[in-house]
């Protein structure tokens, strides 16, 4: 479960980056700004994902080991 939750947060950080990144430099890389749902919200959902990130690696560490 450990396993997987940092798996989860790390693709969540690197899709948060990407997004931001896209909205300020103009790559085009990462999957928020493709999604349709997100025009006009794709810096709000990229910093929703470094917060989700941010949750998620916490969560992790904050488990059992095993």
């Amino acid at each position: 479960m450990k396993q997987m939750l940092e798996v989860l947060g790390f693709l969540a950080l690197v899709q948060g980056v990407a997004g931001l990144v896209t909205e300020f430099t103009g790559w085009n890389w990462g999957l928020v700004h493709r999604w349709g749902f997100l025009d006009g919200y794709e810096i709000y959902a990229s910093v929703t994902l470094l917060v989700l990130a941010g949750a998620l690696f916490a969560a992790a560490e904050s488990g059992k080991a095993g």
